[in-house]
């Protein structure tokens, strides 16, 4: 019998195990069995919490998406411009909570997972819409829209890119470098829209 009190403790136990053991096997292929033994709960509890290995993943998920949330505001909180703003999506982007071994391979499992959930493809699509919206807000104030919408885009495509980069190869750019090489493309993109007639 669960004891009272105890289930939000033990469901922030199985989110954070289940973040590690995805991270530790690179894949979707872990149990819940694992993931209960690394939290320290049986099999049958984590069953209890969660009902399916599907919605300890979809947990996770929404877990790291959060996390994700909670950084992107604390970074824009302290920028005061258009262009401050979108670099610092950029830096909450690659943020060390964001940007370590075990969260990095989460969300490529994560892209894996979406391509036969319903539920993690609504999630990822929520991610990349508010990604967007966010990002394409500011370049508008430093561009037209049609260039604003283009720049966000590479900009999005760039940072998958560079996940999909940290969790295939066991040699890349650190988080530091890599925050440089994305702003590096924002302002050269800028500048060539200075360059371009409208």
């Amino acid at each position: 019998m669960p004891k009272i009190g105890m289930e939000p403790i033990r469901r922030k136990a199985l989110i954070e195990a289940t973040i590690l053991e995805i991270g530790n096997a690179g894949s979707l292929n872990v149990t819940v069995g694992k993931i209960a033994k690394r939290a320290g709960v049986s099999s049958a509890l984590a069953h209890h919490y969660f009902g399916s290995k599907d919605q300890i993943l979809l947990a996770a998920m929404r877990e790291i998406l959060a996390r994700f949330g909670q950084n992107v505001n604390r970074e824009l909180a302290g920028a005061n411009t258009p262009l401050q703003r979108v670099e610092a999506i950029i830096d909450a982007s690659f943020h060390v909570d964001n940007f370590q071994p075990q969260v990095v391979a989460s969300w490529l499992t994560f892209y894996v997972l979406a391509q036969n959930s319903a539920d993690a493809q609504r999630l990822l699509q929520v991610y990349a819409q508010r990604l967007q919206s966010n990002l394409v807000y500011d370049l508008c104030k430093l561009t037209d829209r049609d260039k604003a919408k283009r720049i966000a885009n590479g900009l999005a495509s760039i940072i998958d890119g560079f996940y999909i980069r940290q969790a295939l190869q066991k040699s890349t750019a650190d988080r530091v470098e890599t925050i440089s090489i994305v702003k590096q493309y924002l302002a050269l993109q800028l500048q060539a829209d200075a360059r371009t007639p409208s």
